[in-house]
């Protein structure tokens, strides 16, 4: 999933979910399992007709669901839920991993969630500020892959000219893959197609 860090606006995030279908993903995530679309691309969502943003209301969430290494994952576009819903999508001792790039507020933001709670999350290139249960939990794997120096309370010397942003969040995306085992094929922003489904709003969803 390191590919990710240099993501500029292609999608609005990506949770992985592991213990559950894809179709119960999207369930989880307010959509209706029976209205997805035939399966389509990553070029195609666009012509859903998303409204990313209405004002003084909700805007239009869609995701496509898929399976890759053991783990579901949805790609979020537009208002999509995964945020808000995280700990819901996690019960029953279900596996959640979100990330969301912000290229308009950075930093882009991890969060790790299992069994109906957020365990740790911290933002990209800022990972020396942590929360949830245990905000620790992969302090040793962030030292050891040099993103942060020992203790948790700074980012590390590597010694050399200062890294570029998106170079900080491949390691950190690095730390996350290994970790959980997780991953994604390039193809699912392209060619792959998947279904796709209305987690929020009233997105054109006739494909």
């Amino acid at each position: 999933m390191r590919w990710l860090a240099g993501l500029r606006g292609e999608l609005d995030g990506v949770l992985f979910a592991r213990g559950i279908a894809p179709h119960e993903l999207a369930r989880r995530m307010g959509a209706d399992p029976a209205a997805g679309t035939e399966p389509i691309s990553g070029t195609e969502v666009w012509d859903l007709d998303i409204e990313s943003y209405r004002p003084g209301d909700d805007g239009d969430g869609v995701v496509r669901v898929g399976e890759c290494g053991g783990w579901s994952f949805a790609i979020e576009y537009g208002d999509s839920t995964g945020g808000e819903r995280l700990t819901e999508i996690a019960a029953g001792g279900v596996e959640v991993v979100h990330f969301r790039p912000m290229p308009e507020h950075p930093p882009a933001l991890l969060d790790y969630a299992r069994d109906g709670a957020v365990l740790c999350g911290f933002g990209l290139g800022e990972e020396r500020w942590r929360w949830g249960r245990e905000p620790d939990l992969l302090l040793p794997e962030l030292v050891a892959a040099e993103v942060l120096a020992p203790g948790g309370t700074a980012p590390a010397d590597r010694g050399g000219p200062e890294e570029g942003y998106a170079a900080v969040r491949e390691r950190t995306l690095g730390v996350v893959e290994r970790r959980f085992g997780l991953g994604l094929p390039r193809a699912a922003l392209g060619e792959l197609r998947l279904p796709a489904y209305a987690v929020r709003g009233t997105p054109g969803m006739s494909r």
